[in-house]
């Protein structure tokens, strides 16, 4: 375990117990499961929106989508924070964006703008109804479960021959559109584009670090678009929403690093079991419940 590791792991330590003591229990495990989950091939907003359903939490705060959006800041921070010098490297390539001749980090960039554009302009088409009509805890069962096969086949019919050098635009158009299904809760942002990373032949490293560096323009989108919502918090909700973003914030950047050490000997397969057994799990509690 590095050393960063450990400060890690005793930050998110400190806080579950500050968390505990403040009353902010649930903050806390909805800022968790945010930092585990975004990073994972496994769905971050299929997860917070059954976590609250799950254990009967009718908070309208912990079950609204500024909640969410506002834990995606605390991922935001910590991809940027463990990615910072591929982000500076990519800033200093901005000027030879209009160059014939680039430099890999501009050539980075052309392919991060590239996967970004989909996914922006299906946000802004489909947001709304997707809101609205694509929340519920069946139909995120549904999708974990067919996605999790998705997922288990590509990684394991697909080749890795390939690296992030020969990353080409094409390659993150395609990465891009696939990243326009996490708009469904249950699909998975991270899922959707280390997949098609790796349907693309790319080795499971560089599928998943490219699926990072891609999440985060994004992300800042749907921040900002809601960053009025955030803004009108206030009161105790206030607290609520910095326990869940800083422990969104410390426990993504853990599973950053874990997850990028461990890919290439774990695969994918061991991330689509867990999809279909929590997809059982929910489908059997829906029916039991009557929803």
């Amino acid at each position: 375990m590095t050393r960063m590791t450990q400060v890690l792991v005793a930050g998110v330590v400190v806080l579950a117990v500050v968390a505990v003591v403040l009353g902010q229990s649930a903050a806390f495990l909805m800022g968790a499961l945010q930092g585990v989950t975004e990073f994972l091939p496994i769905s971050s907003s299929g997860h917070l929106i059954l976590l609250p359903w799950l254990f009967g939490w009718q908070d309208p705060l912990l079950n609204s989508l500024t909640f969410d959006v506002a834990l995606h800041i605390g991922t935001l921070v910590a991809v940027v924070a463990y990615f910072w010098g591929d982000w500076m490297a990519l800033l200093n390539a901005v000027p030879q964006l209009a160059r014939p001749h680039q430099s890999p980090a501009a050539k980075m960039l052309w392919a991060v703008i590239i996967g970004t554009i989909p996914a922006a302009i299906a946000g802004i088409l489909l947001q709304k109804p997707i809101e609205a009509y694509l929340r519920s805890p069946l139909q995120i069962a549904v999708v974990l479960a067919v996605m999790g096969l998705v997922i288990a086949f590509i990684d394991r019919q697909s080749a890795a021959t390939r690296d992030l050098p020969s990353l080409t635009w094409r390659d993150a158009l395609w990465i891009g559109l696939a990243q326009t299904l996490a708009l469904m809760p249950g699909v998975s942002r991270s899922g959707a584009t280390m997949s098609a990373g790796r349907a693309l032949q790319f080795d499971r490293a560089t599928a998943a670090r490219f699926a990072f560096l891609l999440s985060m323009p994004i992300t800042l989108a749907a921040v900002i678009t809601k960053l009025k919502d955030l803004l009108a918090v206030s009161g105790n909700d206030v607290i609520t929403m910095v326990i869940g973003i800083v422990t969104s914030a410390l426990v993504g950047w853990l599973v950053i690093d874990l997850m990028l050490q461990w890919i290439r000997r774990i695969g994918f397969g061991w991330f689509a079991y867990y999809r279909i057994g929590m997809a059982i799990v929910v489908i059997g509690l829906w029916f039991i419940r009557g929803a």
